[in-house]
């Protein structure tokens, strides 16, 4: 379920509509606060960049936007990849609604965790709070849901949980109790959202997507599903491949 079976942008785009549009806005954004430090990109982190102070001045707000700010490319990168790799299937299982309400209330509940429990003086950003809610609802599936999640992605779950635990207490600059409550808001929204969800499957985007129109007629192919299938031990290595990105972003990027 985290090999990404998609032909083209196109067909992921159509497939995950939040996620895109996640990774856009988490792009642009970067664009403006961080690659060009344009006079707009300073505006919108002066608003949108978590501090516990100016939330305990009653600016709320500050909660919620620092879920699509980041810092660096690195940054960046790391967290809209693991939105891309982990967060398509559960886009599907989901819904849309129930998806970006998962990911919005585990990255607040990571915000509120640092309001309370950090220092007073502490500045935050990133969608790390989100992301490890993500991870909190295939946990859930792994403890209570196994019908929703196959023997070789709860290995993978279980492995990226230990290592991202481990990270959270190693690494500096990491933000805990984001990272912490931002499972615990996974978790908790996992019994509610994934109550009418169904495995993961590639092919029942597929048969939602609109069918291509070239103009000629309907012709049965008998060779079709050959064409089209990927070898499953190809498959794992692609993923394994990806997956050594994904861990080398995280031992050596400057942020998580």
């Amino acid at each position: 379920m985290f090999i990404r079976q998609e032909r083209s942008l196109k067909e992921f785009i159509t497939f995950y509509p939040v996620i895109s549009f996640i990774v856009i806005v988490n792009f642009i954004l970067w664009y403006l606060t961080d690659f060009s430090q344009s006079s707009i990109g300073k505006i919108i982190i002066d608003f949108g960049m978590g501090s516990n102070f100016l939330v305990h001045e009653g600016q709320y707000w500050r909660l919620v936007t620092p879920i699509f700010l980041h810092s660096g490319l690195r940054h960046v990168l790391f967290n809209s990849f693991s939105l891309v790799i982990f967060g398509s299937a559960l886009e599907q299982m989901l819904g849309r609604f129930k998806f970006i309400l998962t990911y919005l209330i585990a990255g607040i509940a990571g915000n509120v965790a640092t309001f309370l429990l950090g220092p007073e003086i502490y500045f935050h950003l990133g969608a790390s709070g989100a992301v490890y809610g993500i991870f909190g609802v295939y946990l859930y599936m792994i403890a209570v849901r196994q019908d929703l999640i196959d023997s070789m992605s709860r290995q993978i779950i279980i492995i990226i949980t230990v290592l991202g635990f481990i990270l959270t207490f190693v690494r500096p600059n990491i933000n805990i109790y984001a990272h912490l409550f931002g499972y615990v808001g996974g978790l908790i929204m996992a019994p509610i959202v994934l109550t009418r969800a169904k495995p993961f499957s590639i092919w029942r985007n597929r048969y939602k997507a609109p069918p291509k129109d070239d103009g000629d007629p309907i012709k049965f192919d008998p060779n079709r599903w050959q064409k089209k299938r990927i070898p499953t031990q190809l498959k794992k290595n692609i993923f394994w491949v990806v997956l050594g990105i994904l861990i080398i972003f995280a031992l050596f990027g400057r942020f998580f």
